[in-house]
């Protein structure tokens, strides 16, 4: 396997709500070397936004894909020349959310239903962007009634053309009508079998999996067949077993281990430095309440964070009552 395809074995999906630089951060105290996704930026907020938003990363970051959301080819090649002094490892087309927003601003998962202006938008966005940063995809297995081997096949053949060679496939289609978003990641069934298709059939194109991968073995199985895997929900209800996913994807690099109680000594330390800054301390331990999943007294964990976050006072008084508390921590 080459070297551009080791680097996405462990990736974390791009999450509305979830995926910012906060859990980011988190994340990456836990798993250094799992590729990271920003939340879906649109190519309007971009461009016309906040310039400190959550697309954004930190310097310390390190394989951060930017997803955008758009379906005009002269805003996204506009979000790839803004964005590259940012250092991304990879820009990522959206067309694979089936939200109503997303499909009502006519991109994300109802994209699929335009090849031909997707190929217009990945050939802008390659035009605008450096070689050395790759542009991708991610999409679906297709879309309502559109569900057929062949038109996957072939929308991902037609971009491939376009300048993207990295796709990270959600093995479901999506249902604009009728599903919720959430409905859309459950229902839909998985059909693992044409990802692997596509991966015997184009070896030279990089595929990563995403839909359904909850532990370690799902890891090392679909690793097997693809370049890599995508683990997303999973990721933000059970963030440490990405330890055991880490060791499975980069057995021979992986670092030691960092046991709880250092990850969250070090992410409180993150909060701190975020707080002078002006930061919300709530925005910043939500993600934190799963930290313990699994281990006695996660209840309690969660209780404790999420009591301190609501308390009267500064934010720095908010993180210090809850470090008074610590010593009760769960092992």
């Amino acid at each position: 396997m080459d070297k551009g395809a080791s680097q996405h074995r462990l990736c974390i999906a791009p999450m509305m709500g979830r995926t910012d630089r906060h859990f980011r951060h988190l994340v990456r105290l836990i798993s250094p070397r799992a590729r990271l996704f920003t939340e879906m930026v649109t190519a309007d907020a971009l461009l016309h936004g906040d310039s400190k938003g959550t697309a954004f990363v930190e310097s310390q970051e390190r394989a951060t894909v930017l997803q955008l959301g758009g379906s005009e080819p002269d805003k996204l090649a506009a979000c790839c020349e803004l964005t590259h002094p940012r250092g991304f490892s990879e820009i990522n087309l959206n067309c694979g959310c089936p939200s109503p927003r997303v499909v009502s601003g006519s991109f994300g998962a109802s994209l699929m239903l335009r090849p031909q202006l997707v190929v217009r938008c990945v050939t802008a966005m390659r035009s605008a962007t450096p070689r050395e940063t790759p542009i991708s995809v991610k999409l679906r297995l297709g879309v309502d009634d559109v569900y057929r081997y062949s038109y996957f096949r072939d929308f991902v053949l037609r971009l491939a053309g376009a300048g993207c060679d990295i796709f990270h496939v959600h093995a479901r289609k999506a249902l604009l009508d009728g599903l919720s978003p959430r409905e859309n990641r459950e229902v839909p069934p998985l059909n693992y079998t044409w990802v692997y298709r596509l991966k015997q059939e184009r070896p030279d194109l990089t595929i990563i999996l995403n839909g359904g991968v909850t532990s370690q073995s799902a890891v090392r199985s679909h690793q097997n067949r693809v370049d890599g895997v995508m683990i997303g929900r999973h990721a933000y209800r059970e963030p440490f077993n990405l330890v055991e996913c880490e060791h499975v994807s980069f057995p021979k690099t992986t670092s030691e281990t960092r046991p709880r109680g250092e990850v969250l000594e070090q992410y409180w330390k993150y909060a701190a430095e975020r707080m002078s800054e002006g930061t919300n301390f709530q925005h910043i331990a939500r993600h934190a309440l799963n930290l313990f999943h699994g281990c006695a007294g996660s209840r309690q964990w969660r209780q404790m964070v999420s009591q301190s976050a609501h308390k009267v006072g500064t934010d720095h008084e908010r993180l210090a009552a809850l470090l008074e508390r610590l010593p009760q921590l769960p092992p």
